[in-house]
């Protein structure tokens, strides 16, 4: 299941991202493409918040992975990660993410071609920034949950642009 959203302003990346944290679940992967300030940072921000996870999230390119607890009780772990510097797939193996998928929800940035065998069921993100600062996502969702869980993700960000013009 693949679509394309228009995110006008970054506060609709943000948005996104919130919809996306409401339904994540340990176990859960998502991987993050776009060029250089498409929004990646922006949209795990979001993520975060939708999770309920404790502390600022920042992108952690220089620590390569960072790990956000939830704020509360019976809440789901964030584990955060920049694969930018990783040289491949092998290297991204290294952080023993899949053992991290047991126990919490998996964002990987730049992870598009390397982190794909973490599981067979993922979503996966595509940003593109546009000449006049509006973006696009495209959400892929491969495997049973995520090809549902895409199109219920649409008609949410889709109600909620709705409500926002209104």
């Amino acid at each position: 299941m693949t679509t394309d959203l228009l995110l006008p302003t970054a506060a609709d990346t943000h948005a996104l991202g919130r919809s996306i944290g409401r339904i994540l679940r340990a176990g859960d992967l998502v991987i993050l493409d776009g060029a250089l300030g498409a929004g990646k940072t922006v949209l795990t921000k979001g993520i975060a918040v939708g999770m309920g996870v404790a502390g600022i999230v920042m992108s952690p390119t220089f620590v390569i992975a960072r790990v956000h607890h939830p704020a509360h009780r019976g809440g789901t772990t964030l584990v955060h990660v920049d694969a930018y510097r990783l040289g491949g797939a092998l290297e991204l193996d290294d952080l023993d993410l899949d053992t991290d998928l047991t126990a919490a929800a998996v964002v990987v940035e730049w992870g598009e071609g390397r982190a794909e065998q973490l599981s067979d069921d993922h979503l996966v993100v595509t940003l593109r920034r546009h000449p006049d600062d509006t973006r696009t996502a495209r959400l892929t969702g491969t495997g049973p949950r995520w090809s549902a869980l895409a199109a219920q993700l649409t008609e949410e960000v889709a109600t909620s642009a709705q409500d926002w013009a209104n």
